[in-house]
């Protein structure tokens, strides 16, 4: 948001500064306007003087007129090409941060493969503990059973 008002505050900037460079042409060519009127008044043969001021005008008309669209093209390009700069860093941070995903999803993976491993051995401890204690409990009940035998 900060941004677009400092752009905005800029456009604004460069439109005034535009319109006072323009202001300014406008009172200069006025002013030579009026000299080739005084002049043509004294009675002077000025053909050849209008025809010169004439096209100074033009030419400044035509000089200040590609300033201004020179200005506006740029005050424009430079939005976007600030715009289009922002859309190749995000594009980048988007690649970086698709690989980083990948990276921790392959991490993840073999988390879960090495916790499942420890599981199913725990498991099997348990089972063989199970078994041993089944094997003792056996043991000595035969155990008992052969003494109640060789007792009789």
């Amino acid at each position: 948001m900060e941004g677009a008002k400092a752009q905005m505050g800029s456009l604004e900037s460069s439109l005034l500064q535009i319109v006072q460079e323009h202001q300014q042409r406008s009172i200069w060519t006025r002013e030579q306007t009026g000299l080739m009127l005084k002049v043509e008044r004294k009675g002077v043969n000025c053909e050849t003087s209008s025809v010169v001021i004439d096209n100074k005008a033009k030419k400044n008309a035509l000089r200040t007129a590609m300033r201004v669209s020179e200005l506006l093209v740029d005050t424009v390009n430079g939005g976007v090409e600030e715009s289009f700069i922002n859309e190749k860093r995000v594009e980048l941070e988007i690649r970086a941060l698709a690989s980083t995903i990948m990276r921790y999803k392959k991490q993840t993976d073999q988390w879960l493969a090495a916790s499942h491993a420890l599981n199913t051995v725990i498991k099997e401890i348990g089972d063989f503990e199970n078994w041993m204690k089944i094997m003792d409990f056996d043991c000595k009940s035969i155990n008992a059973a052969i003494r109640n035998i060789h007792q009789m």
